[in-house]
């Protein structure tokens, strides 16, 4: 949940607007993205429960498709799958705190080097710093809902618009470009399957939590977009950022709103802090079989990947500093995209489950292939750039396989 629960509920609302306004629109986007993640998330039950090992799909790719299509997701992990998530809450961190701090990187950077520094001392000490701050999130959100629900604002217009207008906008090539934003915000549904050898009772739990997790945020994510769209109007939203800012300014004034963002920023430390605890256990198994990475294959004497959380920190860093944080999220929602549907359909090649097993297998499976084929063809399509450095990260990583295993020999 505190790896789902980031920057995408906060931010995508606005980029959809500037290309679907009817608010049926909207909870089909989030409807949507939510149903593809639970279908994601079964599939990824049955392949960390059959496979029992830290890793998550470099782990799967590698045994049921051929070792480079795992590497190639090791790849895309480490340069932009947990880094740039990692990145992205650290600069929507700059704009939520901006209101008590003043425009500053600071903010985000501090966070960005310091969290990581968490995660390197034990399990236990990871997981409680997780709890904290993933329950701060949650009692958060809603408190927003509940609050957003109970009070009227002083909002001219509302956002709110449930006409038949949506009949039109779900056709529309940029209504298959909006699911990216709510896919990227979904992102985090597989984290658990990532350290299956750090889970007690995998077998029981690893399910429970990819599906319990990946529901609760789903109703949450549909009820928070009714309440910024139930107190303020499309002009205010329509491509901002911070448009809980905007919404819950109309409804508590300046004031209100100052401590609103700054919530807000806080609650991004979880998610940080998730996936600079998760990311770093991909990199980590594939340095264990590669000798370019060997170096990165160290751990601690708590068994902690260290060195694995210092260069995922360091790419975060360099993305943060470099990188336009619409683009990002669109080249690495591509990417992701792209990669998560090759694992999916790796779980087509599990001919018998040692664990968990996929409800209506394969139906489920071609659903989300399909789905996620055709979405990907219209993003390729209306945001070509993007799209086209997300295959380049993916060429890029080919040759660096290339050169891995000249290394090797």
């Amino acid at each position: 949940m505190a790896n789902m629960i980031g920057t995408g509920v906060f931010t995508s609302l606005g980029f959809q607007l500037t290309i679907v306004q009817n608010t049926w629109s909207i909870l089909i986007l989030w409807t949507i993205g939510g149903i593809m993640a639970l279908m994601g998330a079964l599939v990824y039950a049955e392949l960390g429960t059959h496979f029992k090992k830290t890793g998550g799909d470099y782990i799967f790719l590698s045994e049921t498709i051929h070792p480079v299509v795992g590497y190639l997701y090791a790849w895309v992990s480490l340069v932009v799958g947990f880094s740039a998530p990692i990145a992205i809450a650290a600069m929507a961190m700059n704009d939520y705190l901006e209101p008590l701090l003043g425009k500053s990187i600071l903010p985000g950077l501090l966070f960005l080097l310091l969290i990581p520094l968490v995660h390197i001392f034990s399990i236990k000490r990871s997981a409680q710093f997780q709890d904290l701050m993933t329950g701060f999130k949650i009692i958060f959100i809603l408190t927003l809902i509940v609050v957003g629900f109970l009070f009227s604002s002083q909002a001219t217009t509302q956002a709110i618009d449930f006409s038949s207008s949506w009949q039109q906008e779900v056709l529309l090539p940029g209504f298959a470009v909006s699911l990216i934003y709510v896919f990227y915000a979904y992102t985090g549904w597989n984290s658990a399957a990532y350290i299956t050898e750090e889970i007690d009772q995998p077998r029981k739990n690893l399910p429970k939590a990819l599906i319990g997790a990946t529901l609760g945020v789903m109703l949450l994510y549909l009820l928070v977009q009714l309440v910024i769209l139930k107190h303020a109007s499309v002009d205010q939203l329509s491509g901002q950022v911070n448009i809980a800012d905007i919404a819950f300014g109309n409804l508590f004034g300046p004031t209100g709103a100052i401590w609103v963002s700054v919530c807000i920023g806080i609650q991004l430390i979880a998610t940080i802090s998730g996936y600079a605890w998760v990311g770093p256990r991909v990199t980590f198994a594939m340095a264990k079989d590669y000798s370019l990475w060997k170096p990165l294959a160290v751990v601690n004497p708590q068994g902690i990947p260290v060195r694995a959380i210092f260069i995922n920190s360091g790419i975060s860093l360099f993305l943060f500093v470099t990188g336009s944080f619409e683009q990002i999220m669109l080249y690495a929602g591509f990417v992701l995209q792209l990669m998560s549907t090759v694992t999916v359909f790796s779980s087509l090649k599990i001919k018998q489950e040692l664990g968990f097993k996929t409800p209506l297998k394969p139906l489920l499976q071609l659903i989300y292939i399909g789905f996620s084929l055709a979405l990907m063809l219209y993003l390729l399509m209306d945001r070509p750039l993007e799209s086209l450095a997300g295959i380049g990260i993916l060429l890029l990583g080919i040759g660096i396989y290339a050169l891995d295993k000249k290394i090797g020999k």
